[in-house]
């Protein structure tokens, strides 16, 4: 299997957001962003597998601008990491308001895919040419949230480090909450 390079399957995809995309506040629904973002992290990732591939973890999307009614929605994808069945698709959100020529980085996310064969089993997706700098730099980082995603599953997901609650109680007095029942019992 020959190694694809970052740019064989760079994906955009641009929608223009309708008034039946809008919240009750009027902008853009965040759930269509994330539908759209599976979209554009499925065609790249497929085209980078050459198969099929399905949505196994979003593992960030940072909403930093709202998306309004009129606007040109741009999502780029690009595959920043490979395993042996997994990729991660990294995907960068821009809106732009034609009327004014603005363009402003709407949102980031990440989404972790895996290739599946005919037989619907994970199958071995071809390892990633980092072309360049910003390539490799994105190949490492997916490495780190990676990492990282590891050490956050072993902290919360394993019943022996669960947090027990009595013990770590007075991590809660400068909070904004307030102990409905008796700590005691």
């Amino acid at each position: 299997m020959e190694p694809r390079s970052v740019s064989f399957s760079q994906t955009t995809l641009t929608e223009l957001m309708i008034p039946a995309y809008a919240n009750f506040g009027g902008k853009i629904h965040g759930g269509i962003l994330l539908s759209l973002i599976d979209k554009v992290a499925y065609a790249c990732a497929s085209r980078h597998a050459g198969t099929y591939c399905v949505t196994v973890s979003v593992d960030a999307v940072d909403f930093l601008e709202p998306v309004e009614v009129g606007d040109l929605v741009s999502l780029h994808a690009s595959v920043n990491y490979v395993g042996r069945t997994s990729l991660v698709v990294g995907i960068r959100v821009v809106a732009e308001n034609v009327k004014n020529r603005s363009v402003r980085h709407t949102n980031t996310s990440y989404v972790t895919m895996v290739a599946k064969g005919d037989d619907d089993k994970p199958a071995v997706v071809p390892e990633l040419v980092l072309e360049n700098e910003d390539d490799a730099r994105r190949f490492l980082e997916a490495i780190k949230r990676r990492e990282l995603k590891e050490k956050y599953r072993d902290a919360f997901d394993n019943a022996k480090t669960r947090l027990d609650v009595p013990e770590n109680l007075d991590k809660l007095a400068n909070q904004r909450c307030v102990i409905g029942y008796d700590p005691g019992v």
